[in-house]
């Protein structure tokens, strides 16, 4: 069977990177003085190694909440005799003026420091260190780097690691001093983000050999500098920078352009019109021109062709044929033109082959792809479109789709506007519509930006959206390599007294599945979280507003699923005053009959537990299982779990039913009457992985009617799912059991009749390949 696209496996190089890096201390290092962490000597590493190690790391540190960032990490790297470093990408404040100065011994090509708002002025001295060999630089959104920390800036290598946190950076104390003097190989820069008290012109002016700058909000008093790189400047970004005719006239002069960006942010900020002799020029003199970007600009409506020309014929990429005028004086279609935010993306034919805009889902990919890594208002923009898309339409790109949107997330886990509406995406590119389309790998991968999100906000929206998105999986088999982290982000999600009701509902239904067909060692683990005490903390509150709700019914359809077979979890019941709440819920809310089959299904893995049962014999709660016998709630079910709660108390014999009232021959009487009652025929909401539980009561005479109760449960069970149930009971050795029955006394004649049934049952049955649910005694409608 083909794998799916975007299943293709990680590379070697990529896992043995990882590894490493969870693992330093047991494969590359070790603990020095002061436990500081140490390269080993006898390791020496390529750039190619070094580089993915360093920026490996940052993707874990800013993506996974169980990687442990390492005080020391980038002191492995100090010495370019045992590691080399060419090209690091570094991003967000986890970055600092330290770290820079860790790594100034290397020879760097390339360097990227993106929204590092912690690097101050101190790391403009550790860059010149890189000057003799660094080609790219990149200081997007650095907005400190500038600015000094307390008194002076520290000079390179200066030892001094308590500064970044003891001296923030002054707003006040502006680093004058520093210019690009001697970076005589720097072709590439990006200084995005520039404070306007920085005069870019002097900053650059011995850049003789640059061939991309961007210049990104950054206000320029002077144009005409730009033209001594007009023989080598090959790209030049100019986003949200205030266009002016003298700007303009400047561009023009750059003829080996090949990538241009003019845009902006939003029209409604834009004082300059691109009108159509400014578009004609560029389309003319910038001849050299694959790439522009005019997002953002009010055009005027000469730029177009007529409505009815513009609607003759297929789409077309030829310029000859372009409904945007200008555009009509261009040699060759363009590889990329931004029109986003412009009336211009709504015409049929533009001349370029990847166009950014809002008139369809390709142009909206197109604007997600090209701003999210340093435009993420733009991003965001765009991300609530395809939300549209996904949610009215249809996406047709899925993979591409959901592939940017997780990018967008991972990139900006820290912008509020980004998580919100990218976990709203992910909800609809998620849903039963997309899913067969989704590989494993991807829903992995989402799962985890979905937590990532839900881990760094606690605000209302992006909380919804996550555990809505969240909802879209099997649970718990695909958050199963998450299982840990999930419960305990839906269990803090529970903490506050006052929750929106929404939120609290859909956490509790995730709890609740994420708990239903789990092995017992992660019940008992969650369990260790707090998940009995919040869930009863939640009952407490509802029984506080008189309110029988889904949250009530879903927190106590959860105790049942995490007490199954979970003796520690049984116990924790008991302890936070789990039967006061039992008896205010039966009292309060008598005729929920959900409510009430939760109650005594959990009551009944309490009851399975011999050294608990004794908390259950108490005349007050023994008078309500017996009273429970009667009930019609939900089928038999109700009554079912009363009668199984009392088989085990009558288990353990006469000699512990130490009251006086109610008598035990009374209740036993009464148990057998209402087992006589039922009808074998009716089907269960129940799902039992094992029957050992029902299978310890039959050989035994203390309690006859704990015997036929377990036997009528076969009966039951067998008779109406023989195909899931009798190999179950032939795999755990009933059969064997049931023949002890036949042989006691003791046994009833019905017991015994049943038995019989239940042998020939499983005689008759052809056995096939058995496919046994993993999942413990629980309605279906908790699975749901």
């Amino acid at each position: 069977m083909a794998a799916k696209t975007g299943d293709d496996p990680d590379s070697l190089m990529a896992l043995a990177t990882v590894f490493c890096l969870r693992n330093l201390r047991k494969t590359m290092c070790y603990q020095g003085y002061r436990n500081k962490l140490c390269l080993r000597s006898d390791i020496f590493l390529p750039s190619e190694i070094c580089d993915k190690l360093v920026n490996t790391y940052m993707d874990l540190v800013h993506t996974d909440s169980n990687f442990e960032p390492q005080e020391s990490f980038f002191q492995l790297f100090s010495d370019p005799r045992s590691t080399r470093l060419t090209r690091v990408q570094l991003r967000e404040d986890f970055v600092r003026d330290r770290d820079l100065e860790a790594i100034r011994k290397q020879d760097l090509i390339k360097l990227h420091l993106t929204y590092c708002s912690n690097v101050s002025a101190r790391s403009l001295k550790t860059l010149g260190c890189f000057k003799d060999t660094l080609v790219s630089l990149c200081l997007f959104g650095c907005s400190n780097i500038f600015y000094r920390k307390g008194g002076a800036p520290l000079a390179c290598g200066e030892d001094n690691e308590e500064d970044d946190l003891a001296n923030p950076v002054s707003r006040q104390a502006l680093e004058k001093d520093f210019n690009f003097e001697g970076f005589g190989r720097l072709r590439l820069l990006n200084l995005g983000g520039l404070p306007d008290e920085i005069d870019v012109e002097p900053l650059l002016k011995t850049l003789t050999a640059l061939t991309s700058l961007d210049l990104s909000g950054v206000q320029l008093a002077r144009a005409a500098f730009l033209t001594q790189w007009k023989e080598r400047m090959a790209s030049l970004v100019l986003y949200n920078v205030d266009m002016s005719e003298e700007l303009i006239g400047t561009l023009l002069e750059l003829g080996k352009l090949r990538h241009l960006d003019v845009s902006r942010e939003s029209r409604r900020t834009s004082k300059f019109k691109m009108t159509r002799k400014i578009l004609t020029a560029i389309a003319q003199r910038l001849v050299n021109l694959v790439s522009l970007d005019i997002s953002g600009h009010v055009m005027l409506d000469n730029c177009t062709v007529p409505h009815v020309k513009d609607a003759m014929g297929r789409a077309s990429t030829e310029p000859c044929k372009s409904s945007i005028y200008p555009f009509q004086e261009l040699k060759r279609p363009l590889q990329f033109l931004g029109l986003y935010d412009t009336t211009l993306c709504n015409v049929t034919h533009i001349p370029a082959y990847k166009v950014t805009g809002s008139k369809n889902e390709d142009q909206v990919l197109n604007a997600i792809e090209a701003y999210t890594e340093f435009r993420p208002e733009l991003a965001h923009r765009a991300i609530n479109q395809l939300f549209d898309i996904a949610r009215i339409q249809h996406c047709s790109q899925l993979l591409r789709a959901l592939q940017l949107v997780i990018a967008a997330l991972k990139c900006h886990k820290y912008d509020k506007s980004i998580q919100v509406t990218g976990s709203a995406a992910l909800f609809y590119l998620t849903n039963t519509d997309y899913r067969n389309d989704q590989s494993v790998r991807l829903r992995r991968q989402v799962i985890q930006v979905v937590l990532n999100g839900m881990e760094q906000y606690q605000e209302v929206t992006v909380q919804r959206n996550c555990c809505l998105t969240l909802c879209n999986f099997s649970i718990p088999e695909e958050l199963e390599f998450q299982y840990s982290r999930v419960n305990q982000l839906l269990l803090k999600i529970l903490e506050p007294a006052r929750q929106e009701e929404s939120i609290q509902r859909i956490a509790v239904h995730l709890c609740n599945a994420l708990v239903c067909q789990v092995d017992n060692h992660h019940k008992e683990a969650v369990g260790k979280m707090g998940f009995v005490k919040t869930m009863l903390n939640l009952i407490q509150k509802k029984l506080q507003s008189r309110m029988c709700d889904q949250v009530m019914e879903f927190s106590w359809s959860a105790l049942w699923n995490i007490t199954d077979e979970t003796p520690d979890n049984c116990q924790m019941f008991l302890n936070c005053r789990g039967m006061s709440l039992f008896l205010e819920c039966l009292e309060e809310f008598p005729d929920k009959q959900e409510l009430h089959r939760n109650m005594l299904g959990l009551l009944g893995n309490v009851a399975e537990v011999r050294a608990l049962r004794p908390q259950l014999l108490t005349p007050q709660f023994i008078l309500v299982f017996s009273k429970l016998l009667d009930s019609e709630a939900d089928g038999i079910e109700v009554s079912y779990n009363a009668c199984g709660v009392l088989s085990h108390i009558m288990f353990d014999g006469p000699d512990v039913w130490g009251m006086e009232e109610p008598l035990r021959d009374t209740v036993m009487k009464k148990m057998l009457d209402a087992i006589r009652s039922w009808d074998v025929t009716s089907r269960r909401n129940i799902n039992y992985r094992s029957f050992e539980p029902i299978l310890r009561l039959l050989p035994q005479g203390i309690a006859p009617v704990s015997q036929h109760w377990a036997t009528w449960a076969l009966f039951n069970l067998i008779s109406v799912y023989p195909s899931k149930y009798c190999p179950l009971l032939i795999k755990e050795g009933g059969i064997a059991l049931l023949e002890q029955v036949l042989e006691l006394d003791s046994s009833h004649d019905d017991t015994k009749d049943m038995a019989r049934k239940v042998m020939e049952q499983c005689e008759n049955f052809k056995e096939e390949p058995m496919e046994i649910n993993q999942g413990q005694e629980v309605a279906n409608a908790q699975q749901a």
